[in-house]
């Protein structure tokens, strides 16, 4: 199969859970023999850019690409990165004539949906939504933008995948049509590493900022002066954000690992107070598949990520959000007050309970594996090789022309027009 993959995030370095998940999909296809293009943003930052590849040992081979376009290959994946929305667009519609791909996947990460309707413009009966950050979907009442024909436009797309079931639901209830669960196989291989140590380590928030809970972070920090806590600042991370981090005494910041084993060997307790509506809780569940005890708010799917352990704190989500833009171009948040008494408690626990720690730590680590040892390294490879394209109409069911067919496809059709009886 030809799989291209269309979003507005930055794919070198990968920024979030939704581009470590559409990479791993894509590196996985590539080894099992497909070829994978990726359409992606870049980020603005050339310095974070660089540091963040630095610090997390990517490595790429450039190729030579038209201007204002890095063309790179990575990991068996070509990645087509482009800085300027308009330039994006162009590209995507060169590489859906041009690499005539059997399938187009629109990430979520797609500013005013433009990549979506390009795609369908494009590639009609071939696009594939994948469905990571509800902010960012077209429809239901987390979204920042909705747009009724976008929405329009996914009831007959050929498919959505969703990561997990809490959002297969929310799309369905909300935009009226199901939802595939494909679960990204971001997870390595066992035996896993315990890490998770009672009294040594740090408290440890990723990707700090006003969405994530650093507010409920950052008082924990201060009720809590003797303890280390850490920080991995993230896409959402502002210069704000920083100084209020660097003025508490016990706050340290951490880089972005080459090796995530490296970031929960120094993790104690990890910190997932969202207060936006979660996707999932990727994060989440690579920590207790280490055995590092997670305390996470109620938000969304992170529940569904803590697997029914006891880390589960409950958070006032954020009530709506205002047309006033940070330096992300994310627009700011109104919050209601989060009664920070059961994080305080839940936390105390954790960190002066030894034998309360031990049981959250076995506990997260005997879901995690179950969950974990569940998951098809192929998934998405199978569900895309069992799914039909769409006629013009919306129906499944169209036949895909021979120049679509892979090698092993056109072998069959031909040896069965070898037998075929004249007239049928």
């Amino acid at each position: 199969m030809r799989i291209l993959l269309a979003s507005g995030a930055s794919y070198l370095p990968p920024r979030g859970g939704a581009t470590r998940s559409n990479l791993t999909w894509l590196k996985r296809l590539v080894a099992c023999g497909h070829e994978c293009r990726a359409v992606v943003g870049a980020l603005a930052d050339e310095e974070a850019r660089r540091l963040q590849l630095v610090q997390e040992q990517i490595s790429f081979r450039l190729r030579a690409g038209a201007a204002g376009v890095e063309e790179a290959e990575h990991d068996g994946v070509i990645l087509f990165s482009c800085h300027e929305p308009a330039r994006r667009l162009r590209v995507l519609r060169t590489q859906i004539a041009e690499f005539r791909p059997h399938w187009v996947l629109v990430s979520s990460e797609d500013l005013g949906h433009v990549l979506l309707r390009e795609a369908f413009r494009g590639a009609p009966g071939r696009v594939v939504y994948l469905a990571h950050t509800p902010q960012w979907f077209p429809f239901g009442p987390e979204s920042w933008n909705r747009d009724p024909e976008a929405a329009s436009l996914l009831k007959g797309a050929a498919a959505i995948v969703a990561i997990g079931r809490h959002m297969a639901r929310y799309i369905e209830t909300h935009l009226g049509r199901p939802a595939a669960v494909v679960h990204p196989p971001i997870y390595p291989p066992p035996p896993w590493p315990r890490w998770g140590r009672f009294g040594q380590g740090f408290v440890v928030l990723v990707n700090p900022c006003a969405v994530k809970g650093i507010s409920i972070f950052l008082e924990l920090a201060r009720r809590f002066p003797g303890e280390p806590f850490a920080v991995v600042p993230g896409w959402g991370t502002t210069s704000g954000d920083r100084q209020a981090l660097s003025a508490l005494p016990n706050v340290s910041f951490l880089p972005n690992f080459a090796d995530i084993e490296e970031l929960f060997r120094r993790t104690r307790v990890l910190l997932m107070p969202s207060l936006w509506y979660e996707g999932f809780g990727l994060t989440a569940m690579e920590a207790m598949l280490r055995g590092v005890p997670v305390l996470a708010s109620d938000s969304g799917g992170l529940r569904e990520a803590m697997e029914g352990t006891d880390g589960v704190v409950p958070v006032s989500p954020i009530v709506r959000y205002e047309p006033d833009y940070d330096e992300h171009a994310l627009p700011r948040p109104v919050f209601a007050p989060t009664d920070i008494a059961p994080w305080e408690r839940a936390l105390a626990r954790l960190l002066c309970d030894r034998e309360a720690y031990e049981q959250a730590a076995n506990a997260a680590r005997r879901r995690a594996e179950l969950f974990v040892s569940g998951i098809d390294p192929d998934g998405m490879e199978r569900f895309l090789a069992g799914l039909k394209p769409l006629d013009s109409g919306g129906a499944a069911g169209a036949r895909p022309s021979v120049e679509a067919l892979t090698p092993q496809q056109r072998a069959l059709l031909l040896e069965r027009l070898k037998h075929r009886k004249p007239g049928s």
